[in-house]
């Protein structure tokens, strides 16, 4: 087989008229979630688009919770490789690999040759461009844009918000807690009352006051320690890092706040206020006791993912210990972003027909369906009904989502892959999800307010040398990081054993790593 060499290969555009002339063929890999269709040309939105491009995508199709071990050998076999990753979710290390080992190919050229709709989301917003742009000025993958409010009102600011029954708060006769003592008295209180919180809402099962899965991104219990010390938190559990606002970079696990906030939460633990599976349990079991009724606190992107009674639940404001600050989440500020969502292979025999096929995805009427799922759907549920816009033109309306869960409902329809929904398309190409609307209303109420800290670390494109040695000092260092956090909050510590602990993160180069972190901050604000 010859490989692409990454040179633009330039065709006619006539020929990239969509729909072809001529059927043409094209091969793509994808992942899916468990439990939906697993061909993704039954999906409706492919169905579409294979009329609309007189395209057809040979697909190998993943399952989803396989991809991570199948993408790397599929990657590593050139034989089976396909023209395309549509939803590879790389890494930076990974994009750079397989560009130093001639696997991908640089897509900048394409970009601005064959992909108008993509080209147009980069000249409105440079940031991205920028944000997609290797050392060398390279491309190496399509991106994921979704633009949902901005700076600290965005909806990616707060990933693992934090959510309180209401209903038994007013059973109990209890106000919403704004302290970590009031709090901790709450989930007393729902302990200490479980019998008849029970018998009130014919509850199966013990009443769990409060559930969470540590160490797992929005089911973790992070927000809660935010007053600790000086407010940092630890809200980033894959690299555990925050920006001063001296625009230094620091190891949020390492500061007093973290000590005093993993202690607290130990004695919450230790009082049988947390849930005894919360360090083990799988998303599935999780839900599972949500939907049972059980729990007085929860974590999640959206409660109505964990419980069915949506509207006995409140967000649980910042909590105040020695401050109160909410620490937003790095990267958000410029809203949701994914560099490395989709890759075009060396195997690609004809570039430009991929690249412009893909730059359909970034088409303002299709990004939403891509992302969210689609319309005129033969089963029960369609995420959107076509309607029109003010001007008369047509537009995607959410359909309401009753008591589905958003999450469910969308994987079943939606597609992913390389998109972009930029603020400016609402209530022109499409509505706001109203679960999307309501979330950015409890940012902006619960959230913003005390988001004190000025900066966040951005979305950097960090040089091969110094992406391979990060990832090798987190290896060590994340591990430790993530490992003590469900030791300490289970077993508690001692100050002999913060001691330890900072020095095991010292021997495995945690200031090589900030340093590395640093010199691409500082790169980032002298442009």
């Amino acid at each position: 087989m010859e490989l692409n060499t990454g040179e633009l290969q330039e065709v006619d555009a006539s020929e990239l008229e969509f729909p072809l002339a001529e059927k043409a063929t094209l091969t793509g890999m994808i992942s899916y979630p468990a439990n939906t269709e697993s061909n993704p040309n039954n999906r409706t939105i492919f169905k579409r688009l294979q009329e609309e491009t007189n395209v057809e995508i040979e697909w190998t199709a993943i399952q989803g919770d396989q991809w991570g071990d199948k993408i790397t050998l599929a990657m590593a076999n050139l034989d089976t490789l396909t023209d395309f990753i549509f939803t590879a979710g790389f890494g930076d290390n990974d994009l750079l690999r397989y560009a130093d080992q001639g696997v991908i190919i640089p897509l900048e050229e394409y970009i601005d040759t064959y992909m108008p709709n993509l080209k147009a989301v980069f000249d409105k917003f440079p940031e991205y461009r920028k944000m997609s742009t290797d050392s060398e000025g390279h491309i190496w993958a399509l991106p994921w844009i979704e633009q949902l409010g901005s700076e600290k009102t965005a909806i990616q600011t707060v990933g693992d918000m934090s959510f309180i029954n209401k209903k038994w708060l007013d059973f109990l006769g209890l106000e919403v807690p704004t302290t970590v003592d009031e709090f901790e008295q709450t989930l007393i209180a729902f302990r200490d009352h479980a019998s008849e919180l029970q018998a009130e809402f014919n509850i199966d099962g013990s009443i769990i006051p409060m559930a969470c899965i540590v160490n797992d991104g929005n089911q973790d219990p992070a927000l809660l320690i935010n007053g600790f010390g000086e407010g940092y938190g630890d809200c980033d559990q894959g690299r555990h890092i925050a920006v001063t606002d001296e625009k230094q970079v620091i190891c949020t696990a390492t500061q007093q706040g973290f000590k005093d906030g993993i202690a607290w939460l130990h004695s919450l633990y230790e009082e049988g206020l947390i849930d005894a599976e919360a360090f083990t349990q799988e998303w599935s079991t999780y839900v599972s006791k949500g939907k049972s009724g059980r729990y007085g606190v929860c974590f999640s992107w959206d409660v109505a993912n964990i419980v069915d009674d949506f509207a006995g639940w409140v967000p649980l404001p910042a909590l105040t210990a020695d401050t109160r600050n909410i620490t937003p989440e790095n990267g958000s500020f410029t809203s949701g972003y994914d560099r490395g969502r989709c890759v075009v292979t060396a195997v690609a025999q004809n570039p430009a027909l991929v690249c412009a096929w893909l730059d359909k995805m970034y088409d303002p009427f299709q990004s939403p369906q891509n992302n969210w799922g689609t319309y005129g759907e033969d089963d029960d549920f369609d995420i959107f009904e076509l309607g029109e816009n003010a001007q008369g033109e047509k537009m995607l309306k959410h359909a309401p989502l009753g008591d589905a869960s958003p999450v469910e409902v969308r994987e079943a329809e939606s597609v992913n892959g390389p998109l972009a929904i930029l603020d400016e398309y609402y209530d022109v190409y499409v509505t706001c999800p109203d679960d999307a609307q309501y979330r950015l209303d409890w940012i902006e109420e619960y959230y913003t307010p005390d988001m004190n800290t000025k900066y966040v670390y951005p979305n950097v494109f960090m040089t091969q040398e110094d992406t391979e040695d990060l990832a090798n000092l987190q290896t060590d260092i994340t591990k430790t990081i993530n490992a003590t956090r469900s030791d300490w909050i289970m077993n508690g510590f001692t100050d002999a054993d913060w001691d330890e602990y900072l020095k095991n993160l010292d021997a495995y180069g945690l200031n090589d790593m900030l340093e590395i972190f640093q010199k691409y901050l500082d790169a980032y604000y002298a442009e």
